[in-house]
């Protein structure tokens, strides 16, 4: 309630990434999106859980999210989640599309190593093969159970793949920018990647 109120009163669109206990002892890591008149739209669950040293035990707390890949039309345009560890599977990333995401929030807690690598590649892929635009956001400093340093470098992407503003790999800050959502229409007009898509070749994606 108290975000919701600030929604309102800032008139923005929040994400917000929670710890849901839906049942004693059954929990979600959970991001809620709220309308910028105040209004709860509904939520995404983190899909895929890591089990990763060091420090990254989430499969012993948290369980995979049963949700989906819901798309929640906003005050300003179609927003889609997809929670830290999610961004490593480009299948998801691909469901948001299909279900009409024009833009897609990546909350995320990561420190360095192999992943500061991939940070700057997966998502800038991820917004052109599906032609949107990805808010990647990340935190900065560290913690006392010294899992590493956690690299901010928040940014946004747009559908060509390019990085439209990038924020600061160690300091909290804002960062702000205007998006012009006709660059999807303009960007699936000449990569016509859904067009050209074969789901019926896709079936053993399934089951091996």
């Amino acid at each position: 309630e108290r975000m919701q109120k600030l929604a309102k009163k800032n008139n923005l669109v929040l994400i917000v990434p929670m710890y849901e206990e839906e049942l004693a002892g059954i929990y979600y890591n959970t991001a809620i999106v709220i309308d910028s008149d105040g209004s709860l739209l509904g939520k995404m669950r983190k899909m895929h859980i890591p089990h990763l040293d060091p420090g990254f035990w989430e499969k012993f707390y948290f369980r995979p999210g049963n949700l989906g890949y819901p798309v929640f039309e906003t005050a300003v345009g179609k927003i889609g989640v997809y929670i830290c560890y999610d961004r490593h599977f480009p299948e998801g990333a691909r469901a948001l599309g299909l279900n009409g995401a024009e833009i897609v929030f990546n909350p995320s807690a990561t420190v360095a190593g192999l992943s500061e690598h991939l940070w700057g590649i997966e998502q800038p892929a991820h917004a052109v093969a599906n032609g949107y635009f990805i808010a990647a956001i990340n935190r900065v400093g560290e913690e006392p159970w010294k899992t590493g340093t956690f690299y901010g470098s928040s940014y946004i992407a747009d559908p060509r793949g390019q990085i439209v503003i990038k924020g600061s790999n160690d300091k909290e800050e804002l960062v702000v920018a205007d998006i012009d959502l006709d660059m999807i229409r303009e960007v699936r007009n000449v990569w016509q990647f859904y067009r050209d898509r074969r789901p019926d070749s896709y079936g053993d994606l399934t089951k091996l």
